[in-house]
């Protein structure tokens, strides 16, 4: 049961309620914390719940120009746009004001011209998800819950873990044991709470939900807690700000912002595009922004799950057996599906399948090319462009964003892998003349 007695009763002043995405029932703010009772609390079937804002009273309150003038660079400038009732109550761990890179380098190697990379591994715990963990630490404190927990397979678990150290928070954290050691240090060296499980992520995902539910932690759970897509959403408001300071547009009209045409992104609980889409629409809802993008989702062909039910016209996709060495996007059952495959079926995307190789290979043209280190899933948004160009979908004069989920410090083994090993030589000159040829 998810309709939560302990549900915060600190509330937004700009949100109105949430909504199931599968069956339509609606919520008072604070009524529920995580899903509708409609669906069963296991798999891709669950009752999502939309957050829903008052936008009217959102656009007498703020502007593009506000957001534009504020000094505060992080997701702080947002709040209105967000389930908080204030700047404040987020943790004192600056989270977002990531840069958008016009990559040069990349544009001329690939014929785009207009090609932007979101460096998102430039956050605190050097992932996105940070942007989500912030929000849960900020919800859970107002809730007085002694402990926020997570099921993970390493990014969302660090940035919670980093959140919650700066603000003073005790963390139990689910990862599955295959979990990548660098991802599992950030979390010891934080403090956290680390239970490795010995199976998948969807396995790790349904113990740490029941365990949440048995002693009454705060579940940060990607597509589980539906105030995470929040936290993700504030990717699109930065990426329709830096291109309008870009494109020099403010200076004509203070009050628009300008979207790229296409963003790609990788894709595995779905609850990083579905942020992505939310956010979008919340500008266009504003009338800040005149079109939607197009939003294209990434997976790897070793799980498929989203690419599979978004081919096949399904709502909900079957699970898979998810093996891909891009371990933040390897999920069996994806939880965040309502609002992933609507966020390329809504906007005229598509989901693009990659092959492990090229995923791996992709991370050398982003590091030598564009300086940006990104780890396997990071790559993945990348390779899933090249794919889509050599299929047509995007045109060379679009403007084109691939944001980068993550640093390759997360997962240095994928990036030796392709790189090879470093030569050893002996210390004199004549070794390095021989090392050179």
């Amino acid at each position: 049961m998810d309709a939560s007695a302990g549900a915060t009763s600190v509330e937004s002043p700009f949100v109105t309620g949430l909504r199931c995405l599968r069956c339509g029932a609606t919520y008072a703010p604070g009524a529920v914390d995580y899903v509708c009772n409609c669906r069963p609390n296991r798999g891709s079937d669950l009752g999502t719940l939309d957050v829903l804002y008052d936008y009217a009273a959102i656009a007498r309150a703020v502007t593009p120009a506000v957001w534009r003038n504020d000094p505060d660079r992080s997701i702080g400038r947002f709040w209105p746009l967000l389930p908080l009732p204030g700047r404040a109550s987020l943790p004192p761990l600056p989270v977002g004001g990531t840069p958008l890179l016009a990559a040069p380098r990349l544009r001329t190697a690939t014929g785009l011209s207009n090609l932007w990379i979101k460096d998102d591994g430039r956050n605190p715990s050097a992932s996105f998800k940070d942007r989500a963990s912030a929000i849960a630490v900020a919800r859970a404190q107002a809730a007085g819950r002694a402990i926020v927990a997570t099921a993970s397979t390493g990014n969302a678990a660090a940035a919670l873990a980093g959140q919650a150290a700066a603000a003073g928070q005790a963390t139990v954290i689910f990862v599955p044991k295959s979990a990548p050691p660098a991802k599992i240090a950030q979390l010891l060296v934080y403090g956290s709470t680390v239970l490795a499980v010995d199976g998948s992520y969807d396995d790790a995902f349904d113990l740490c939900t029941e365990a949440c539910l048995e002693f009454g932690w705060y579940n940060r759970s990607t597509g589980y807690n539906p105030y995470m897509t929040e936290g993700k959403k504030t990717v699109s408001y930065e990426i329709a700000l830096q291109l309008t300071a870009q494109m020099g547009v403010a200076a004509h009209n203070p009050e628009r912002l300008v979207a790229p045409d296409a963003v790609f992104v990788s894709v595995g609980d779905g609850c990083i595009i579905g942020g992505v889409h939310k956010g979008f629409r919340d500008l266009l809802a504003l009338g800040w922004i005149e079109r939607m993008p197009r939003i294209y989702g990434v997976q790897s062909t070793l799980s498929p799950a989203l690419y599979n039910a978004w081919r096949a016209g399904a709502e909900i996709p079957e699970p898979v057996h998810a093996t891909t060495r891009a371990d933040s996007i390897s999920v069996d059952a994806p939880r965040d599906a309502v609002k992933a495959l609507a966020a390329v079926r809504a906007t005229g995307g598509a989901y693009v399948l990659v092959e492990d190789a090229a995923i791996l290979q992709a991370i050398l043209p982003l590091a030598r090319l564009g300086g940006v280190f990104a780890e396997p899933a990071g790559a993945t948004a990348y390779a899933g462009l090249l794919q889509a160009w050599c299929d047509g979908l995007v045109t060379a004069d679009e403007t084109i964003v691939v944001i980068n989920t993550g640093s390759g410090l997360k997962d240095v083994r994928a990036a030796m892998e392709v790189t090879g090993e470093v030569r050893v030589i002996a210390p004199t000159l004549d070794a390095v003349r021989a090392a050179l040829q």
